[in-house]
């Protein structure tokens, strides 16, 4: 959803046929892509993600492929641990990215 130059992004996932923290992670940075780039942004627009994951004993190994999608540094961003409704999901993000109107 966009709202003046802000696009907020909610409920992103992916990945949930393979029980593995990395894998569902880039698996939803690839759908954050897809969002943002329907409305001509990208990663690089991003200030704020909040990373929610099932297990905290997988937050290093999941926090870590945030280093392959952000080559400047990550943006602003809180990591969450919480249960989710669907059983085989082990992580979701949403967030805020700025793109100013030209």
């Amino acid at each position: 959803m966009e709202a003046g130059d802000c696009i907020f992004l909610a409920h992103h996932g992916g990945g949930q046929d393979v029980q593995d923290i990395v894998h569902q992670t880039r698996a939803t940075f690839e759908s954050l892509k897809k969002t943002l780039a329907s409305v001509g942004a990208t990663l690089n627009d991003v200030v704020q993600l909040n990373y929610y994951i099932k297990n905290t004993a997988d937050f290093r190994k999941g926090a870590d492929v945030f280093y392959e999608y952000f080559n400047n540094g990550a943006p602003a961003r809180t990591t969450v641990v919480t249960d989710f409704i669907g059983p085989t999901c082990l992580c979701q993000m949403d967030g805020i990215a700025y793109k100013p109107q030209m």
